[in-house]
């Protein structure tokens, strides 16, 4: 079997309640398993699962954002050998909705690090957010294993 992880992080600023936090990290993941990191001055939220089925909320919120192609590029610049890395901002998804940034500057509280292990992780950029011909997607690939 494909080994596959997935880690979501977000910094718990002082003025910030921990369950907010994690309210806007569970609108786009399911994780497995939730603990906080003290790092001295910061905390860090951070959130685990080892399976995509865990992105399921994220594919579905960025059909329903219409932001395919944005996301597809953002993402596709994020593939590293066997990993995904991108940002979300934290405000945006707290309410529900997706915003991908660049990194924290972009978002003032903070943005989420969604790290994704994979294999192929431009099959996972595939299914995430395939590419579009007039707004729609051109094909819809299955869950990567």
């Amino acid at each position: 079997m494909t080994r596959v992880r997935v880690v979501v992080e977000a910094e718990v600023r002082p003025t910030e309640d921990p369950d907010k936090v994690l309210k806007a990290i569970e609108t786009i993941f399911t994780p497995e398993t939730v603990r906080i990191e003290d790092l001295g001055s910061t905390r860090i939220l951070v959130a685990e699962a080892s399976s995509l089925k865990s992105l399921e909320k994220l594919h579905r919120l960025l059909r329903v954002e219409r932001i395919l192609d944005a996301a597809r590029s953002m993402l596709r610049r994020g593939v590293e050998g066997g990993r995904l890395v991108f940002y979300l901002h934290k405000q945006a998804a707290y309410v529900g909705r997706i915003s991908l940034v660049s990194g924290d500057h972009e978002s003032p509280m903070g943005a989420i690090r969604v790290v994704v292990e994979h294999p192929e992780p431009r099959l996972v950029v595939d299914w995430l957010a395939p590419p579009t011909a007039r707004g729609r997607p051109v094909f819809e690939r299955d869950m990567p294993e």
